[in-house]
């Protein structure tokens, strides 16, 4: 390679992350600690895991074990990959990007009849709601630790989604009287 190595990509670098704690592990073993842990707030794919593992190894920051069962492979950090790790970690985060599909639909719903709308908003309250119960609970485990903290963010996070949803239902129900009430005095 010529010059500095390309920066890691977050995806690339919460697997080194979880290489770096939690010693070999297979794209199958990442993708599920990926999924109990900071899956909540950093969305990743299995195939996302094993694309970045791939490159991770071309890279040489990783290096493939022996097949296991099911021929799953276990990777292990090098110390290329402990040195990658640590610059990405210390670069810090860059801009957040919201990628809120609800926003995306609620902007754009003026095209939507208001009864789909609100079963729309109903059904992801429902949804929001049973994620910050599971939050909440897990809150009820943990210490004041660094994860617990993101875990705090969770809960405060879907709180205001929750309050969010409730505003924008009470508006839609004042649009929808609105309307109502303007055929009947069309009439």
């Amino acid at each position: 390679m010529n010059g500095s190595p390309s920066p890691l990509n977050p995806t690339s670098g919460s697997l080194l992350g979880f290489l770096m704690g939690g010693g070999a592990m297979t794209g199958w073993e990442l993708y599920r600690a990926v999924e109990e842990t900071t899956g909540h707030f950093w969305n990743v794919t299995r195939s996302q895991v094993y694309r970045e593992l791939r490159d991770l190894e071309r890279r040489r920051l990783i290096v493939a074990g022996e097949p296991g069962p099911r021929g799953r492979v276990p990777y292990e950090l090098t110390s290329a990959g402990r040195d990658a790790f640590g610059r990405w970690l210390e670069s810090g985060p860059g801009p957040d990007l919201i990628r809120h599909h609800l926003l995306l639909t609620v902007f754009f719903a003026d095209h939507l009849p208001a009864d789909v709308l609100s079963e729309i908003l109903r059904s992801s309250l429902r949804e929001h709601e049973r994620v910050l119960d599971t939050f909440r609970h897990l809150k009820d485990g943990m210490d004041d630790s660094l994860p617990g903290a993101t875990l705090t963010f969770g809960i405060r996070y879907e709180e205001l989604v929750v309050q969010w949803i409730h505003e924008t239902l009470s508006g839609l129900s004042r649009r929808s009287l609105a309307e109502v009430d303007g055929l009947a005095s069309e009439e």
